[in-house]
């Protein structure tokens, strides 16, 4: 075998290994044994970036955390991502902004809705009010400290700072470097996570799991109670009335998990709420040069299973199609597009490498793939060394871009005119994507 194949083999074989259920139940058994034999509580880690978007959404849910679950929850403040981890830090920070204002109705909580970073001297007053607070006061203040933060109120942050206390300067730079060193120590890079028993958990979008494990341990206190923070349901109700004048564009790639993961979802969404989809596929992060950790592949492979699994998708035996499978599928998609099989060849692109793991490196595989969609392998072979598509992903990505994304799956949902409601990123924004439509149409429809 090819070493390029084999460590593709190996690779992929390894996570299918890791993520597959049965692994997730047997490290949740480990973690309890350990836990229970060493009479330790319920511990909960949570690192906060004081600048950041989604951790000021995710404190506002900390005090209700503890009040509760059965949880010791430790606070921990930290710097943002950094080096390789963050190859795109100003937008990733202006998205997490927006994206904070956009989903926090959904989630019960609140977010200005401007874009403005705040001041460098407010966010240092604000870590020093928070580097200053106990195991216990911490997550109640820290929600007043980003209200405050977040509003651009000097005045609130002085009044919290003479109530609360404030660390010195040195002692708050001490407690962001001992954060972000405990946080580099488990094995993570980013704020507004969520650590309890070796596994991570990312804001509020995916606190509904930790709530899960931890009523499943006995942990919750009221148990049956609605969760503190459930994924917002998909939204449909009087959707059909916008048949054909709406168009929802799916920036998809076809290396990427969470891709997998919505790809089929999101088609049928379109087709159930009777808008028209179009299709934009990019090359994958990888292949265009944005660099990935260890740390960040493994937590995205580890997400993707765990969010599929919830989803009750087909995912996770897997096959890698980075490099040449996936550059072998975009030859073929505009021809695939102009036969009207595009979506298709894509579905089933991604369901070979996904979820029945099979080498679409290999002719045999690609075949399965193309047939799969409905077309002619013989007649495919007239399209193999097409380089059309190039150009084709290059204006997708440039079209991504300039809507202030950069990762996929995203989403634009444009009204009937054509301009665009809502740009989007994340396999976890569908749900926002129907709430717009379903505002917009009750909004025409007054």
């Amino acid at each position: 075998m090819d070493p390029s194949h084999l460590t593709r083999w190996l690779t992929s074989r390894l996570m299918t290994r890791l993520f597959r259920p049965s692994a997730f139940a047997a490290r949740h058994a480990k973690a309890e044994r350990i836990r229970v034999k060493s009479g330790a509580p319920h511990r909960v880690d949570y690192f906060h970036q004081v600048e950041e978007g989604y951790s000021h959404l995710a404190a506002q849910t900390l005090a209700r955390l503890t009040e509760r679950y059965d949880i010791e929850l430790h606070c921990h403040l930290v710097h943002g991502q950094q080096g390789k981890n963050a190859p795109e830090p100003e937008l990733l920070a202006r998205l997490a902004r927006c994206d904070s204002h956009l989903i926090a109705p959904g989630y019960g909580l609140t977010f200005p809705g401007h874009s403005d970073v705040p001041q460098a001297t407010s966010i240092h007053l604000a870590t020093r009010i928070l580097a200053a607070q106990s195991v216990v006061d911490f997550p109640r203040v820290v929600s007043e400290v980003g209200d405050a933060l977040w509003r651009g109120d000097n005045a609130a942050l002085e009044k919290l700072a003479a109530t609360f206390g404030a660390a010195t300067p040195v002692e708050a730079d001490a407690a962001l470097n001992a954060g972000t060193t405990k946080r580099g120590e488990l094995k993570h890079y980013s704020g507004a996570m969520f650590y309890y028993g070796d596994e991570w958990y990312w804001g509020v979008d995916r606190l509904y799991h930790l709530e899960q494990r931890l009523a499943a341990l006995g942990a919750d206190k009221r148990p049956g109670e609605p969760l503190i923070a459930p994924r917002p349901t998909l939204d449909l109700a009087a959707a059909s009335a916008g048949r054909g004048r709406y168009t929802l564009e799916l920036y998809a790639s076809l290396r990427s998990p969470y891709t997998a993961v919505i790809y089929d979802r999101a088609v049928a969404f379109a087709e159930q709420a009777g808008i028209t989809l179009k299709l934009r596929p990019v090359l994958p992060m990888v292949m265009r040069g944005v660099p990935a950790t260890r740390e960040k592949g493994m937590y995205i492979f580890m997400d993707a299973a765990r969010e599929a699994r919830a989803a009750g998708v087909p995912y996770g035996n897997f096959y890698d199609p980075i490099g040449d499978p996936a550059r072998r599928c975009y030859a073929l998609y505009p021809w695939a597009a102009s036969q009207g099989k595009g979506v298709a060849l894509c579905s089933n692109f991604l369901r070979h490498a996904f979820v029945l793991g099979i080498n679409t490196n290999s002719d045999r595989g690609l075949r399965k793939v193309v047939e799969a969609a409905g077309l002619d392998w013989a007649a495919a072979q007239a399209y193999r060394h097409d380089t059309t598509w190039e150009a084709l992903l290059e204006d997708n990505r440039q079209a991504m871009y300039g809507e202030g994304l950069w990762g996929v799956p995203s989403f634009r949902l444009l009204d009937p005119s054509g301009e665009p409601l809502l740009a989007t990123w994340g396999q976890d924004r569908l749900w926002l994507v129907a709430h717009t439509l379903r505002d917009s149409l009750a909004k025409n429809a007054a």
